[in-house]
């Protein structure tokens, strides 16, 4: 008996006998490397889960040492802080009020704040509204160069240009907060102008548009049109700019100088939170002594801030978020 020729749709020719679908091998491959790249991706957000992780647990056991001999009440509310004076004295010789430090922290961080808001949304807007592409494409890597100066180096000019001017003009202290605050504002300007123009410029034409066809000029489309649209990224690059003032060390290390004082006087010295770590971390506390514990207590306090700021972020940014 001769055998026929195989035809399409005979099993032959791919089909399996049972009459199913033929096995595609190329979609079944692509199939594969997209659940790797997703298992990657996955693995990616992970980690920084995890490192999250891994900080909370490493902070945990010196922060339990560190409040069984200091209350709560006394760390949260005490303003009085001597953690970095006499290393090895005990617990019962020290002052351990944080207050001090989270005032130095908060004075720097709004000054900073004074600095970068309206000059990074003026840059912002002058790029994504009125500037043409050429000269856009010049000015904001330009911008963005000083987010990659080292920290070091602004502290350096904050201490040696910029307090000598100060002290002539205010009378400000060597060491003092406004000079650190104003140079951080500085620092973070890149980061508020390039998020936030980045956000301005996702707003569709369209809405520009609408609003010049109702007689707005290019200012009032800016402001009431084109501002509020992206005002969730706005926010969102606000934000990440007061992270980067809380957690700033280098600057403040150099110039606002190591006593830690209860005031909001930005002409005199203070001490930061990260200023102090800074200080501490040196190798001058030995292990085990209670001004090593209290490193631990100020670090967490410093990741919790962050956290609160970081979340109040995401609300802000749920909140006026609009979808195009």
């Amino acid at each position: 008996m001769v055998a026929g020729p195989v035809t399409a749709g005979s099993p032959g020719a791919g089909s399996p006998p049972s009459g199913g679908r033929p096995v595609d091998l190329r979609r079944k491959r692509s199939r594969i490397g997209e659940r790797l790249i997703l298992a990657g991706l996955a693995g990616s957000a992970l980690v920084s889960v995890a490192v999250t992780v891994g900080i909370a647990v490493a902070l945990l056991a010196p922060l339990v040492t560190f409040f069984s001999h200091v209350g709560f009440g006394e760390f949260l509310t005490g303003t009085s802080w001597t953690a970095g004076f006499g290393d090895k004295a005990a617990w019962d010789d020290k002052n351990w009020g944080v207050l001090p430090l989270v005032l130095g922290t908060a004075s720097t961080t709004l000054i900073a704040l004074v600095v970068a808001v309206p000059l990074g949304l003026g840059a912002a807007i002058y790029l994504s509204e009125y500037a043409n592409p050429r000269t856009r494409k010049v000015l904001k890597p330009v911008l963005e160069i000083l987010a990659g100066v080292p920290t070091v180096v602004y502290g350096v000019f904050a201490l040696t240009i910029l307090t000598p001017v100060l002290q002539d003009v205010v009378g400000a202290a060597i060491f003092n907060n406004l000079s650190p605050g104003l140079v951080m504002g500085f620092m973070i300007v890149p980061t508020v102008a390039s998020l936030s123009e980045d956000a301005m410029s996702a707003v569709p034409g369209s809405l520009r548009e609408g609003s010049y066809a109702l007689g707005a000029n290019r200012m009032k489309t800016t402001l009431r049109v084109v501002f509020p649209a992206a005002l969730s990224g706005i926010v969102a690059a606000i934000v990440l700019g007061i992270s980067r003032a809380v957690g700033e060390t280098m600057i403040v290390a150099i110039a606002a100088g190591n006593q830690p004082q209860f005031t909001l006087n930005p002409l005199v010295g203070a001490q930061t939170m990260t200023g102090f770590i800074a200080q501490v971390a040196s190798g001058d506390a030995p292990q085990g002594s209670p001004v090593y514990y209290s490193l631990f207590a100020v670090g967490a306090l410093l990741f919790l801030i962050t956290l609160v700021i970081n979340m109040i972020s995401i609300a802000l940014v749920r909140k006026y978020r609009q979808a195009y």
